[in-house]
């Protein structure tokens, strides 16, 4: 489902928060200046544990994968201390038992501030070309860490990236004085905001969800992984006039892989659902612009990145924005052929579902939930419970 070609990347210190980028004025510009050379690790040295049907991603090879080092960015990730006043890290926002999502419709910072978008599923965010809603200039996950790490508009964790207390907090915690020197040896400073970085990355890269009962139906040929019902669906994904798959295509059933071509201005797609028409010149919420922000091109209005639909049962509410509640609210919006807006995709064209056919793919949708991924121990808080004081 998927066609190997040559993989692109970009420098480690590109790119910081997405707010700050400047404005290009057009895809192909950006894509150049994200497509850096970047020297691959051998997948052969790590164990991945792949599912079937999955091959090992690319890694940098200035940030090697080892246990040591992803279980580092475990501790990480579910440190509140990450943050400028202790109210959240990493998995407050994105929780295991959601897929590494949360229920918001949009994001809300540790400082209280809301964000104009919802926030990321991570499921096998070790394959996605880019990493953002409607941000093609940030390709390497060691990069995308940097928004939510010092993004003060609006603050997410707050963390000042010059002089933090939490580089303190490390270097002195004996958890942390054990792990860092195991996950960078032969480093004698290990105690930085890059190895946090490196640490996260190295965690999210082993984020991996490929046991749902479609997983196991599709790949391991278990004929009754899936209910009839669920098969049918199948079949309406996949097929005209539907589309599903156009968009949520792949083993990764989301937008474009770092597996696919990347070459040129086609590479790394974005695209427009016609979610909103609104009266006025951008058509969109002016806070929530999409590719256009980016590029300035009117083409662009509405265009983001395609999320991952696995384990999309437990991600409500959906949409960039959360503005669509249920899953039947978004079949809606698809049936009705969106809003009509300019800039949205032709393959968007509406159609009609019987109750029967609606049950149908919904109950296919319903097969990509992975419960092994959602419970998985290995993602979980590794820090221990501590008692209320």
């Amino acid at each position: 489902m998927i066609r190997p070609a040559k993989i692109r990347g970009k420098s480690s210190n590109a790119i910081h928060s997405e707010s700050s980028r400047p404005k290009f004025r057009s895809l192909a510009l950006i894509l150049l200046v994200a497509a850096s050379a970047v020297a691959w690790q051998s997948p052969s040295t790590f164990d991945w544990h792949l599912p079937s049907g999955f091959h090992a991603p690319p890694v940098p090879a200035d940030n090697p994968m080892s246990p040591a080092k992803v279980e580092l960015g475990r501790y990480l990730f579910y440190d509140p201390r990450l943050s400028v006043n202790g109210e959240g890290s990493c998995s407050t926002c994105h929780m295991q038992k959601y897929g590494f999502t949360d229920q918001r419709p949009v994001a809300i910072g540790v400082t209280g501030q809301s964000h104009p978008r919802r926030v990321m599923p991570l499921a096998n965010v070790a394959w996605f070309a880019v990493f953002n809603w409607a941000n093609p200039a940030v390709t390497q996950l060691e990069d995308q860490s940097t928004t939510p790490l010092f993004n003060n508009h609006p603050v997410e964790l707050g963390l000042n990236e010059q002089s933090d207390k939490f580089l303190h907090t490390i270097a002195t915690d004996p958890i942390y004085a054990k792990l860092f020197p195991q996950a960078f040896p032969g480093d004698p400073g290990p105690y930085t905001f890059a190895h946090i970085r490196k640490a996260l990355a190295a965690f999210e890269r082993t984020i991996i969800s490929g046991n749902s009962p479609y997983d196991r139906f599709r790949y391991r040929h278990e004929s009754n992984a899936i209910s009839e019902s669920a098969r049918r669906g199948e079949d309406i994904f996949f097929h005209q006039p539907y589309s599903c798959s156009r968009c949520h295509g792949g083993f990764t059933f989301g937008g474009t892989t770092i597996y696919q071509t990347t070459d040129g201005a086609h590479g790394i797609e974005f695209v427009s659902n016609g979610l909103y028409n609104l009266p006025g010149p951008h058509s969109y919420p002016e806070d929530n612009l999409g590719l256009y922000e980016h590029t300035h091109n009117p083409a662009d209005i509405g265009k983001f990145r395609p999320p991952s639909l696995r384990n999309v049962s437990v991600r409500a509410p959906y949409m960039h924005d959360g503005s669509m509640r249920t899953l039947d609210d978004v079949l809606d919006h698809y049936a009705r052929g969106g809003t009509k807006n300019p800039s949205q995709s032709p393959t968007i064209q509406g159609f009609t579902l019987t109750p029967q056919q609606r049950a149908d793919l919904k109950a296919f949708l319903e097969s990509l939930t992975d419960e092994n991924f959602l419970n998985n121990p290995a993602f979980a808080n590794p820090w221990p419970i501590r008692s209320p004081d």
